[in-house]
């Protein structure tokens, strides 16, 4: 059985391979049973644990199981820790056999991102120049790479409640050549932003709808519980609402919350990224976008198909 590290994981991924993977899963034959959920009580602070299993059916040409282990400890980062960490075991689907353990933190941030763009394929104007990027945590870098790929982008915002850090991320990133720069007014740049993107734990709403301009897709990937929240009711009132997948409506921030108030109605609610890989609308230049992600295991389990064939070529 070979374990595969974030080096190798970032080696040989790319974004648009990997886009195109998450889209054809979504388009093919994937079991996803619900994961399993479990808060684990802390003296001062709680974590969670996640079981997320997956496996391709019988259409498929190959057969993986795949099972993603997950924590989630928020007050890590005081310790200078990161607050999700994972493994992921990837198995022969005819055997059960093991073939590999991936570093599941990578494998989570490098899917997460392309599960985001993939949405922003369909649902951003596809002359989105102007970014913003809400929050300069591991997944950050990742969002703007995934979007970048998909559109047009000329200019990235990158805005955190710590400026320095924000200043700190921008710069490294500029240093690869992205069109990246700390902002402090927030409102100011989300006004003139073509697509915005946020992967925060905020537990109070940071961007407003007022804010959003007509077109703009917003891009809500933080806020994992029901207790968090990256933008406001009005934000989703004002958009055309698509979630990754039906869990979507009862767990995690914005979405589950705003149906759970009343701020908004189920019907509300266009779709998932299994509807827009097999429909995709129709965009109207300008309306309001806005899609939300929880996660779900069938994009861990074809980014990990894709590292293991990635793997066997090299």
């Amino acid at each position: 059985m070979r374990v595969v590290t974030s080096a190798e994981i970032d080696r040989v991924l790319s974004f648009p391979a990997l886009i195109d993977a998450l889209a054809e899963a979504f388009r093919g034959d994937m079991v996803t049973p619900v994961r399993h959920h479990h808060e684990i009580e802390r003296p001062g602070a709680q974590g969670t644990l996640l079981l997320m299993p997956s496996w391709t059916g019988p259409a498929m040409q190959e057969g993986f199981i795949g099972v993603k282990i997950v924590s989630v400890f928020p007050e890590n980062g005081a310790k200078g820790l990161p607050s999700v960490t994972g493994s992921y075991l990837l198995m022969d689907g005819a055997t059960g056999e093991p073939v590999s353990v991936l570093d599941g933190t990578r494998l989570t941030v490098w899917r997460t991102a392309a599960a985001s763009a993939l949405a922003a394929r369909h649902l951003a104007r596809d002359d989105a120049s102007r970014m913003v990027m809400v929050g300069a945590g591991s997944l950050a870098p990742f969002l703007i790479r995934a979007h970048m790929s998909q559109r047009p982008i000329r200019e990235v915002a990158l805005w955190n409640h710590n400026l320095e850090k924000a200043e700190i991320l921008a710069a490294e990133l500029r240093a690869e050549g992205l069109p990246v720069a700390a902002v402090a007014d927030l409102e100011s740049a989300v006004s003139e932003a073509d697509l915005v993107s946020c992967a925060t734990l905020s537990t109070t709403p940071i961007v407003t709808g007022a804010w959003l301009k007509a077109g703009a897709h917003l891009d809500l990937v933080g806020a994992f519980n029901l207790k968090m929240r990256e933008a406001d009711d009005e934000a989703l009132r004002r958009a055309q609402v698509y979630v990754d997948t039906p869990a979507a409506k009862s767990e995690g921030g914005d979405v589950a919350v705003a149906l759970s108030r009343g701020a908004i109605s189920e019907s509300h609610i266009r779709g998932t990224l299994t509807d827009l890989c097999h429909n995709p609308p129709r965009r109207d230049p300008a309306a309001i976008t806005a899609f939300k992600s929880v996660g779900t295991a069938l994009e861990d389990l074809a980014a990990a198909m894709l590292v293991w064939r990635s793997l066997a070529k090299v």
